[in-house]
């Protein structure tokens, strides 16, 4: 677990601009369980590779394209059980952090591992975010 003063800030850049927080398992099974898309982000200390996501994802939320009907964060190392149940619901995929993923009714449509973030800018990562959106949402 890393230490609130450390990532409160990074987890406040997101959810101070409307981006919902899975904390729990049951987060996670309600925000999952609804009809539609939900795009999920997980969180980071990373800062080679989550500085850019989560720039990355306020921009491609505040984009003028279509848009998930929910869009919500875990934080690893922070919300074990969260980013448990997250991962639960594609464990077909490697676990990483951070990672995206968009969800159309519980099934996974699109996904970006760490290593297709790292080393590139936010702008790049929402561009890819949002050409997703254009297309499942």
């Amino acid at each position: 677990m890393y230490p609130e003063e450390l990532t409160n800030p990074m987890r406040a850049e997101l959810s101070d601009h409307g981006v919902a927080e899975l904390r729990s398992s049951e987060d996670v099974s309600t925000a999952f369980s609804q009809a539609g898309t939900c795009f999920v982000l997980i969180n980071s200390v990373c800062g080679c590779a989550a500085g850019g996501a989560r720039p990355a994802v306020l921009m491609a939320k505040n984009a003028d394209s279509k848009k998930p009907h929910q869009i919500t964060t875990a934080f690893a190392g922070v919300d074990p059980e969260a980013v448990a149940a997250v991962r639960g619901q594609f464990p077909e995929y490697p676990a990483s952090s951070p990672s995206m993923a968009l969800l159309q009714d519980g099934d996974v449509v699109w996904m970006m591992h760490r290593h297709q973030i790292e080393g590139r800018h936010p702008g790049d990562i929402a561009a890819d975010i949002t050409a997703a959106f254009e297309e499942f949402c």
